[in-house]
C-alpha cells in the first residue's frame, strides 16, 4: 500500500524532511504532522500569546485534514505540546471551540523547547471521510 502524501499551501510548508499529512491507499486514517503557529503564506511565526497561536495551530491543522478528505469533525486523537504547562488554561479555552461536541482524545505534555520558539504544538489523527486529494 503507498503513502499518499498530503500538502496543501493553505498550511505552512514543513520546515525539516516531514510531510503535512500522511495517509494509505486504505484512505481511513490521516495523520497529521504537528503544527506551531506559522503564516502559511509566509511560513513566519505568528505571535501573540499562546491563544492566539494556538488558534493559528489550528487552523493550520484544520486546512491540513481538509486537504486530506477529512475534517476537525473527523479527528479521533490528538497530541498537544505546550513550552509552559502555565499555558495549559488559555490553550484549552480556544481549542475547546474547536471541538465542541465529541472532542477526540487528548494528550497533553510540557517540552522543553518547541521549533522557532513556539509556544505550542498540535498533531492530529483523523478519520478520512472523502477520497484524499494530494492537496493545492
Amino acid at each position: 500500500m503507498p503513502k499518499v502524501i498530503i500538502k496543501t499551501n493553505k498550511a505552512p510548508k514543513a520546515i525539516g524532511p516531514y510531510s503535512q499529512a500522511v495517509t494509505m491507499d486504505e484512505k481511513t486514517l490521516v495523520f497529521a504532522a504537528g503544527q506551531i503557529s506559522l503564516d502559511p503564506k509566509t511560513n513566519d511565526p505568528i505571535s501573540g500569546g499562546v491563544g492566539t497561536e494556538t488558534r493559528h495551530v489550528l487552523e493550520n491543522l484544520k486546512a491540513i485534514l481538509e486537504a486530506a478528505g477529512s475534517g476537525m469533525d473527523m479527528v479521533v486523537k490528538t497530541t498537544v505540546f505546550l513550552s509552559s504547562m502555565d499555558d495549559f488554561p488559555v490553550m484549552n479555552e480556544v481549542y475547546e471551540q474547536f471541538f465542541k461536541q465529541n472532542p477526540p482524545a487528548r494528550s497533553t505534555v510540557e517540552v522543553s523547547r518547541l521549533p522557532k520558539g513556539a509556544k505550542v504544538e498540535i498533531d492530529a489523527v483523523a478519520f478520512v471521510k472523502e477520497k484524499a486529494g494530494k492537496g493545492e
